[in-house]
């Protein structure tokens, strides 16, 4: 069994979030390094053979520019919160083809006492939205099996945060699944606690939420014209 994170990861991310601003950062980077950047970079490269086994067109990519880790950088360009840093990290293993077109993605999300793995779409383009939409119309039957498993839905949250008040133009307010048609975003997710995040079985707790949220992503997939 491999440790990735410890408490010396929540206590950095903690005290970022008190002195976010660069120069308490530079000063404290080593830290960061040790404690919360490299030991993601370690569990993304050993995800990738789950990753692979659940789908081979998805990548856990250890690459420091353009692999799975998003940057720790805020992009405060179009935000009133200035704040230079994320007070968390996050990576997403992704589609092989996410830089030609929309994909859904694997996520795995450090933050203290708000760590969660999660699956889908998040913020898509309207068009890619209407495709989404129009496959669960077209393909109903499917998408019960793969968003409506009592087990999916017993481990897993249907995101639920951004819907349309009213249903989308143009798609029968009678359809069994007028709800989901609503979504703006098809995401599952569960929360991780800090306990499973310092813990020796996190790699494999990861591992079997991929394979749980597999069918789902799959359908997403489908509904885009993307392998999986």
């Amino acid at each position: 069994m491999t440790t990735y994170f410890s408490d010396k990861s929540f206590k950095f991310l903690r005290a970022l979030a008190r002195h976010n601003e660069k120069p308490w950062f530079e000063e404290h980077r080593k830290e960061y390094e040790a404690h919360v950047r490299q030991p993601f970079l370690r569990l993304i490269g050993d995800l990738q053979p789950d990753v692979a086994a659940v789908s081979p067109h998805f990548r856990a990519d250890t690459r420091t520019v353009g692999g799975s880790l998003f940057r720790i950088h805020r992009d405060a360009r179009f935000s009133n919160d200035k704040s230079p840093y994320k007070t968390w990290q996050g990576a997403r293993l992704f589609h092989e083809r996410r830089r030609e077109t929309a994909a859904p993605s694997f996520y795995v999300h450090l933050q203290p006492g708000g760590s969660f793995v999660g699956a889908g779409l998040w913020h898509p383009e309207s068009d890619t939205q209407r495709k989404v939409r129009q496959f669960i119309v077209d393909n109903p039957e499917s998408w019960k099996a793969a968003a409506h498993a009592t087990k999916l839905r017993k481990k897993f949250e249907f995101e639920t945060s951004e819907m349309l008040v009213r249903p989308p133009r143009g798609f029968d307010p009678q359809f069994e699944f007028i709800d989901d048609l609503k979504h703006r975003n098809w995401v599952f997710w569960r929360t991780l606690d800090d306990d499973a995040m310092t813990g020796p079985k996190l790699r494999q707790t990861i591992a079997a939420d991929l394979v749980a949220l597999g069918p789902f992503v799959d359908y997403l997939c489908a509904s885009l014209d993307l392998e999986f």
